[in-house]
C-alpha cells in the first residue's frame, strides 16, 4: 500500500507557528500549501504541516519516533530549544515533548539508550 502521511498543528499565528517550527526541526518547510499552510517532510511521505486554524489551536498531538533522538535534541538545543517534559517508559522507550507557543504537543521518541539497557 502506497502511503503519505500528513500530520496537521493548528496554530493562532501563522508566522510564529511556521518560526518555531523552523527552529524545532532545523529547517524551513519543504514547501508552503498555500497562504497559511507550510509543510515540513520529515521523512520519505511523511509529512508534518502548521496551518492558520485559530479554533483547532492548541490540540495538536504529533509523536516522531527517531533514529538519533539524542543528536537531534543535541540540534534543538543549539537552536535555544529544550523539551518542556521528557519521558522515561518502563521499556527504556525515551520521549522529550516539546510544546509551542499554541500549546501543542510535538514529541520525539527514541529507542533505549545502552545505559539504560544494562540497568
Amino acid at each position: 500500500m502506497d502511503l503519505d502521511l500528513f500530520a496537521g498543528i493548528p496554530v493562532t499565528d501563522y508566522d510564529r507557528g511556521v518560526a518555531w517550527l523552523e527552529r524545532l526541526l532545523g529547517h524551513p518547510a519543504a514547501f508552503r500549501a498555500h497562504e497559511t499552510e507550510s509543510v515540513w517532510e520529515l521523512a520519505e511521505h511523511r509529512y508534518v504541516y502548521v496551518v492558520l486554524e485559530p479554533e483547532h489551536a492548541g490540540h495538536a498531538l504529533v509523536t516522531a519516533f527517531l533514529g538519533d533522538l539524542d543528536g537531534f535534541l543535541a540540534g534543538a538545543a543549539e537552536r535555544g530549544l529544550e523539551p518542556d517534559h521528557r519521558e522515561l517508559y518502563d521499556n527504556g522507550v525515551r520521549k522529550a515533548i516539546f510544546r509551542d507557543p499554541d500549546g501543542n504537543e510535538i514529541g520525539f521518541g527514541g529507542a533505549p539508550t545502552e545505559d539504560d539497557q544494562q540497568e
